[in-house]
């Protein structure tokens, strides 16, 4: 019997049971005679066998009562003979004294039955009661809403919650000159438009089924919601808001700072600003606030009507009140708990794999046309799905725990480390913060005459050639080809390397960094020493690319200048037709900073005159004529030319900026790289052989007159290949500054394993075709099984510091590995 038919038994004997002691109670109210007749005769059965029981019984009743009085009388009679019975059998016992409480409980019983028998046998009441019955029988019999329905509604909502979000991933183009379009394109590009590309794309486009893509991820949270609550109007209620909030906070997000909600955002409600959200709401976005509310009270009310009318009151039966009572109940308990197990796990199992280059998610998503841009969560959201893109960033793989992990062997990695950094120190005068330290991420700079097949006949950049023979410099290892810059300057601001993190970890500044609560970099030694404007970033493009503008916050640099950062960064000159702001441009913001600042600062500048695109900007351009290359088509010869001269620009504008620090009296050290080489060179990328050259660029560590290393060159047989994550590390070396136990651990990682890197194999920086690379002194490959006894034992440390200051319990952030001891200290 289930709890429906329970109820109902329970509802009928109760309503009898009120209805015939209403009746006797009524009948010893109005004819007490009656009740006296109906106790005599009950003692004359009693005593004469129950000869006279039914003629004392009739006499004593009333017409209008007769049944409830027969029924009392036989009680009676029964109780009486049952007691005269056990009184036989106790004759020899002492008759029990009546208690004085159970007495009083008695009358009062009586009293409360006798007061409320007018009200129960009254017309009004009689007709109330019938009518609850006839409504209770009726309720019994309310229909049950089929799956069928069930199915309907989540397909619709399902597929109304993935439009609307995606309608919050757009806005209304501006143009210049609106006569100048025509009306077919402004439609295209609208709004609507664009939804509705992005819908009808699955039959426009071959593998493009991203829209339903994102409906079936939404139906996987809709499904857990299902099972887990079980009632399925209330899961639909919840389910609605939740993505309502999502598609309106995340539209809101886009307009306020180009960027989609992502699972970090979500720190910012656990960490108790919830109550600030609406101090975020602009005022364009209001209307739409307003009408969601509004549209979820009116739904809300709606499922919660359906809920209460719904006969099936579970999605699948279920009982916590005596779960084992039948099988039926078993079963029904059973298959609930297996949905929602098998609900979550699915929905767990996508998320988790959906980041993971090879795992069923990643791949499932892959063939319906999920096509990840990591380098922008805006890009990536737009054209694959915010949805999609949420989940991608939710649970990344970060690294494997390597063998050994523990607090303790941390603390003595911390304490071995700690000994090297003192005998480093021993031999080093100058402190890190009594610099300036600039880094300069110079925008896919390279020497185009190392290319394979590209020969010219001008010099591209022959002041930073020159320079490189006078101060530490040599080639570094890049990850990326074409693209990738992020994870670059992840490793030379943090000394962590992408070649020790797990292969499907592709941008750590979308996939980590994000998820950590106080990540290290380098910066955070000038912010120890002189405080928030002890660091400060620039890039002169927008602030949402890589994730940068939320990262730098994390990694503490108080301020972070770029197009449209508030104030905007300063100087934003162009050079011809080119889009990017010039290097010249953005050497400028550096100087107005350093003027700007007594004490050290360290700087970070990521430029962009030198990005992809190479469209033919420059009016003059002399290596149209100076590229002789052969088996070049004429795509790729264009291209190159104005790469080239864009690299001829920065070599003048580097060493213009490079004099201007000399002239200051002020300590500035610069650390300069090209973070990877341009995705021009498809000739040369297409053979195999070209893979390392192709990941080579050029540095440079350069002190100015003002500081105690002008002039300083560290042998050249130790810098001649190096990767990014070391660069800190040689810039201590090059300054001859005292270092942290950290910075002696990469100094001894460096000697034993000069450069390390995972190189993606083609085109952009991001891909799941990598190859870890280990290089020797001389830039020849090393495979890892050929490495030295020591070089293993400094990997393997290498491996157990990244994780625990990625993935692990943080525990050197309790002892002083990243600590540098200053002279004044």
């Amino acid at each position: 019997m289930d709890e429906t038919s329970a109820l109902d038994t329970e509802l009928n004997t109760a309503t009898d049971s009120v209805n015939d002691e209403a009746a006797a109670t009524s009948t010893s109210m109005l004819d007490p005679a009656a009740t006296d007749n109906s106790s005599n005769a009950g003692d004359a059965q009693a005593a004469s066998g129950g000869s006279n029981a039914d003629d004392s019984s009739a006499d004593a009743q009333d017409s209008n009562i007769k049944d409830s009085s027969s029924k009392a009388t036989n009680n009676v009679n029964a109780t009486t003979q049952s007691d005269q019975q056990a009184d036989s059998k106790k004759k020899y016992k002492q008759p029990q004294q009546p208690n004085p409480i159970k007495a009083q409980l008695a009358r009062f019983s009586q009293c409360i039955k006798a007061s409320a028998a007018p009200i129960l046998t009254s017309k009004f009441a009689q007709l109330l009661i019938s009518a609850a019955v006839a409504l209770h029988k009726l309720w019994k019999k309310r229909p049950k809403c089929p799956y069928t329905l069930y199915v309907v509604v989540m397909a619709l909502i399902d597929a109304a919650a993935v439009t609307f979000i995606q309608w919050g991933m757009y806005s209304e183009p501006q143009y210049d000159d609106p006569n100048a379009v025509d009306s077919t394109t402004k439609i295209l590009n609208s709004v609507n438009g664009r939804v509705t590309r992005f819908v009808t794309q699955m039959w426009l486009e071959e593998d493009k089924l991203n829209w339903l893509l994102n409906f079936l991820a939404l139906g996987m949270v809709y499904l857990v919601l299902v099972f887990v609550i079980n009632r399925f109007w209330v899961a639909t209620a919840v389910f609605a808001i939740t993505m309502s909030v999502y598609a309106v906070a995340n539209s809101i997000k886009i307009i306020l700072r180009n960027e989609p909600i992502l699972p970090s955002d979500l720190s910012f409600l656990s960490s108790g600003n919830g109550g600030e959200i609406t101090s975020f709401i602009p005022k364009s976005s209001q209307a739409l606030v307003d009408g969601t509310i509004t549209m979820l009270i009116w739904l809300t009310v709606i499922c919660l009507i359906l809920q209460f009318v719904d006969g099936r009151r579970c999605v699948i039966p279920f009982h916590w009140w005596r779960p084992f009572r039948n099988v039926k109940t078993i079963i029904g308990n059973v298959t609930r708990i297996i949905a929602a197990a098998m609900s979550i796990t699915l929905l767990c199992s996508f998320t988790w794999t959906l980041s993971i280059p090879g795992a069923w998610g990643y791949e499932w998503a892959k063939s319906w046309g999920d096509s990840p841009q990591l380098w922008s969560a805006e890009g990536d959201a737009t054209n694959n799905g915010p949805a999609i893109n949420f989940l991608r960033l939710t649970h990344p793989k970060i690294m494997d725990k390597p063998e050994g992990y523990s607090q303790e062997a941390m603390e003595a990695l911390a304490k071995k480390y700690n000994s090297a950094a003192t005998k480093i120190n021993s031999t080093r005068a100058n402190n890190l913060t009594d610099n300036t330290v600039i880094t300069i991420l110079s925008e896919s700079f390279s020497d185009p005459t190392r290319v394979p097949g590209i020969t010219l006949t001008e010099d591209p950049m022959p002041d930073i050639r020159a320079l490189k023979q006078t101060t530490t410099s040599g080639l570094m290892l890049s990850p990326g080809f074409g693209g990738g810059t992020a994870n670059i300057e992840y490793q030379v601001l943090t000394g962590l390397d992408l070649a020790l993190f797990d292969d499907s970890m592709q941008s750590m500044y979308q996939e980590l960094v994000p998820h950590q609560k106080n990540p290290f970099a380098w910066n955070q030694i000038w912010n120890t020493e002189y405080g928030k404007s002890g660091s400060v970033a620039f890039h002169p493009y927008y602030k949402n690319m890589y994730l940068r503008d939320a990262n730098y916050k994390k990694f503490g640099f108080g301020k972070f200048y770029t197009l449209d950062s508030k104030p905007a960064i300063t100087h934003q000159d162009r050079i011809d037709n080119s889009p990017y702001v010039s290097d010249a441009a953005s050497y400028q913001n550096i100087i107005d900073q350093l003027n700007k600042e007594i004490h050290p600062q360290f700087l970070q500048l990521v430029t962009m005159q030198n990005h992809m695109g190479y469209d033919n900007w420059y009016s003059s351009n002399q290596f149209d004529s100076a590229n002789i290359s052969e088996n070049l088509n004429d795509y790729e010869r264009g291209q190159i030319n104005t790469y080239a001269k864009g690299v001829n620009i920065t070599d003048q504008a580097t060493i213009d900026f490079l004099n201007q620090l000399n002239a200051m009296n002020k300590p500035v050290t610069v650390i300069f790289y090209g973070d990877h080489l341009p995705g021009a060179y498809q000739a040369a990328s297409a053979d195999k052989d070209n893979t390392l050259v192709l990941h080579q660029t050029d540095y440079f560590i350069w002190s100015n007159q003002a500081s105690a290393s002008a002039g300083a060159k560290l042998d050249a047989k130790n810098t001649a290949y190096a990767s990014p994550n070391y660069f800190m590390e040689m810039a201590a070396e090059h300054m001859n500054a005292k270092v942290s136990p950290y910075l002696a651990f990469l100094t001894q990682a460096r000697t034993d394993i000069p450069a390390l890197e995972r190189l993606v194999i083609g085109f952009g920086g991001f891909d799941t075709n990598t190859s870890t690379t280990y290089l020797d002194q001389n830039g020849d490959a090393v495979k890892r099984k050929a490495l030295s006894k020591q070089a293993k034992k400094t990997l393997h440390d290498y491996e157990l510091i990244q994780y625990d200051m990625t993935a692990g319990k943080g525990y050197l952030n309790d002892t002083n590995f990243f600590a540098v001891k200053n002279n004044n200290k």
